[in-house]
């Protein structure tokens, strides 16, 4: 086993036992919902195209898993829709998994024997897999990020009797009410519901950009997804890190509030990926494709604000979802209720083609980078991950098939990247990353756990 491997997954053996709680499944945490009255429309279906023999995929079969949060939508609208069949995917299956867990312990025995071949991932979970940091006997399972399925769609939660105690986007200045609860016995109990993963790196940016230590100010747990609400209706826990709808639950039902989007932490982020088994695609490079020609289709089709009614009322559906219709369609529309304010910005909804800064659904490597930058900064990942990151991005991020599948299906060139670096990025608190210079980064960050 490599340094890599024992490193990370020594630091993984503690959350062995919690993997189950790793999803925001929004039926087990607010009991069961009423499911939408209209669970998917009738409406116009994508008609299948003739494909040429060099078109026509090796296999019209695929197991993809996906997570009842809004970041599965280009899946299961790619299902629903009929842009898989389009291309020749006549047999996809889309199938929700009970946790982030399960997917993980899916996708590493493959649809062969039960799992599923791929869908949608947390970052950086295709690298954790693909370096057997965190499968069973840390077996390496080759993984290629595929497509970026969206920015924005997530937040952090704050349990109400905080509310009214200056708890939102920026922290500075509330060390003394952290340091407060500590000193109380009732340390500040933040959660998610998978480690070291986008959930826990939201939670953690937004408290050390605020001055707070979130490995010494605060307690970072994960927690079941049917826990949450209970503990947070209780008191025995403070914040957790989620995704759309839960900004509407929280507020509605008077469970909480929000801190803040990570829309506004950070414009147009790298939310969560479409990636699949490395042996899948390389058997199958062509239905590969025409997987993600599909993707792309309900992508742009999601982004069009016109079909947000009928998004929502799929993704409600029972066979999805299961949600009222009405916890959707505000946040997709951009509109929050976050319990102390109100957010009325389309641009800062949950986007699946396009945003203000270009594609979403191109994988850049630069974001791949910051995940595991962020990795390194908490811990997670030993330092010289950063001398042979470059090797490890190019080997899991295919971002060439994404090109291929683009420039196939017709997508304008002025739509497909022609780096894979999006370049600098620069976060709410002014801290900016340079992928060019992730240790100048490292530096500039004033807490953090590894030593640069």
């Amino acid at each position: 086993m490599s340094d890599f491997s024992k490193y990370s997954r020594r630091k993984f053996l503690w959350t062995a036992g919690a993997s189950a709680a790793s999803c925001i499944l929004l039926k087990g945490c607010l009991g069961n919902p009423p499911s939408s009255t209209n669970a998917a429309t009738e409406s116009t279906q994508a008609q299948p195209i003739n494909l040429t023999p060099e078109q026509q995929p090796e296999t019209a079969q695929a197991k993809l898993g996906y997570i009842a949060i809004v970041e599965s939508a280009p899946l299961i609208i790619a299902k629903e829709k009929g842009f898989f069949a389009k291309y020749g995917m006549t047999n996809v299956e889309v199938a929700k998994q009970a946790n982030w867990g399960s997917a993980r312990d899916n996708v590493e025995i493959g649809s062969a024997g039960g799992g599923i071949d791929g869908g949608q991932w947390q970052m950086p979970m295709p690298y954790q897999i693909s370096e057997g940091l965190i499968t069973k006997g840390n077996e390496k399972i080759p993984m290629y990020v595929l497509a970026q399925l969206n920015t924005h769609g997530n937040g952090i939660a704050i349990a109400s009797k905080h509310q009214g105690k200056g708890i939102g986007l920026k922290l500075d200045g509330k060390k003394s009410f952290f340091e407060g609860l500590k000193s109380g016995g009732t340390k500040f109990k933040a959660a998610y519901t998978f480690p070291q993963a986008n959930q826990e790196f939201w939670l953690r940016y937004w408290a050390a950009a605020g001055g707070i230590n979130p490995d010494e100010d605060i307690e970072l747990l994960t927690v079941p997804a049917a826990q949450t609400v209970a503990n947070m209706k209780t008191g025995t826990m403070d914040a957790f890190s989620t995704g759309d709808p839960w900004p509407y639950r929280i507020v509605g039902d008077k469970i909480g509030f929000m801190a803040a989007l990570t829309a506004e932490m950070w414009k147009g982020h790298p939310e969560e990926y479409f990636a699949m088994r490395g042996d899948w695609v390389e058997k199958n490079p062509k239905a590969t494709k025409a997987l993600l020609k599909g993707i792309m289709e309900a992508q742009q089709w999601c982004d069009n604000f016109e079909n947000r009614k009928e998004l929502a009322q799929i993704l409600a559906g029972r066979s999805y979802f299961n949600v009222p219709e009405a916890v959707l369609l505000d946040p997709f529309m951009g509109k929050y209720n976050m319990g102390e304010r109100q957010i009325d910005d389309k641009s800062m909804a949950a986007l699946y083609w396009k945003d203000e800064k270009g594609s979403v659904s191109y994988p850049y490597k630069s974001h791949d980078l910051w995940f595991l930058t962020e990795s390194v900064r908490w811990g997670f990942l030993p330092p010289e991950t950063l001398t042979t990151a470059k090797e490890l991005i190019d080997k899991v991020n295919r971002e060439d098939l994404w090109k291929e599948a683009a420039k196939e299906l017709g997508v304008p060139a002025a739509d497909i990247p022609t780096e894979t670096s999006r370049g600098v990025e620069e976060f709410f608190d002014g801290i900016k990353f340079d992928p060019e210079k992730p240790e100048e980064y490292l530096k500039s960050l004033k807490i953090k756990k590894v030593k640069v």
